[in-house]
C-alpha cells in the first residue's frame, strides 16, 4: 500500500510539473507573439516638404477645403490605425500629423515650386488627428501621386507621418502602398532594413458600408518607443 501511495504521489507531482511547464511554455509563446505584433515602426526621413505655411483647416479630412464646394481629385482613401507602445498598450492623446502630395504628385510647399504638376485647390495637403481612448486615429485623403525626385529616381506614392506623445520618442515615418511600381527601387524605402519594410506598407482594402463605395481603406498602426 505504501508503494502504491508513493506511486500515486509521484504521478500527481509529475502531472503538476507538466501542467506548470505547459503554462510557462504558453506564456512564453504568447509573449513572443505580442512582441512580434508590437514591433516598433521604422523611422524615416521627414523630407523637404514638412508644412511651413498655415491653412484655414488642420483637421483629419484632407479632401475638402473650407470655403470651397469641390472635393480633392484622385482616389479616395481612408487611413485607419492605432498608436501603441512596445507592450501593445493603446496610447490615448497622441498627436498624429500627416502631410503628402496631391494626386498630381505636387506638394503645397515653397520648395516644390519647380514641380510642373498642378496644385489642387480642393486638397488640404496636411492635417492632424488626436488618438482616442483606444489609441485610434483616422484620416480621409486621396492616394498621393508619384513624382520625380532626381535623376532616374521617381518617388512612389507615400504619406508622411509624425507622431508626438508625452513620455515617448517622437516618430517620423512614411507609409507606402503595396504594388506601387516605384517602391522597390525607392532609395528612402530601401534604407529601411529588409525585415522591417513590411511594417510601412499598406494593402488598400475594399470599404465597408460606412465608407463611400469607390473609396479604399488603409490600415496603418504606429508603435512608439519610450
Amino acid at each position: 500500500m505504501l508503494n502504491a501511495a508513493r506511486l500515486v504521489s509521484r504521478r500527481q507531482m509529475l502531472g503538476a510539473f507538466v501542467a506548470v511547464a505547459g503554462v510557462l511554455a504558453y506564456s512564453a509563446a504568447l509573449g513572443r507573439t505580442i512582441r512580434d505584433l508590437c514591433l516598433l515602426t521604422p523611422p524615416q526621413t521627414e523630407g523637404p516638404y514638412y508644412p511651413v505655411q498655415d491653412q484655414p483647416e488642420k483637421d483629419n479630412d484632407l479632401t475638402r477645403v473650407k470655403g470651397r464646394p469641390g472635393r480633392a481629385a484622385g482616389q479616395l482613401i481612408y487611413i485607419l490605425g492605432q498608436v501603441r507602445d512596445e507592450q501593445c498598450r493603446p496610447l490615448e492623446g497622441a498627436l498624429v500629423e500627416v502631410w503628402q502630395a496631391a494626386a498630381s504628385g505636387r506638394y503645397n510647399h515653397p520648395d516644390d515650386r519647380d514641380n510642373r504638376a498642378p496644385l489642387d485647390p480642393n486638397f488640404q495637403y496636411w492635417g492632424y488627428d488626436t488618438t482616442d481612448q483606444e489609441g485610434r486615429y483616422s484620416f480621409k485623403t486621396v492616394l498621393p501621386g508619384q513624382y520625380p525626385a532626381g535623376l532616374f529616381w521617381t518617388r512612389p506614392s507615400h504619406v508622411h507621418f509624425k507622431v508626438h506623445r508625452r513620455g515617448f520618442q517622437e516618430l517620423t515615418t512614411q507609409m507606402y502602398f503595396a504594388g506601387d511600381p516605384y517602391l522597390e527601387k525607392d532609395r528612402i524605402f530601401r534604407a529601411i532594413p529588409p525585415d522591417e519594410r513590411q511594417r510601412v506598407i499598406v494593402e488598400p482594402e475594399p470599404p465597408g458600408h460606412e465608407f463611400e463605395p469607390e473609396s479604399r481603406v488603409c490600415r496603418f498602426d504606429l508603435m512608439l518607443k519610450k
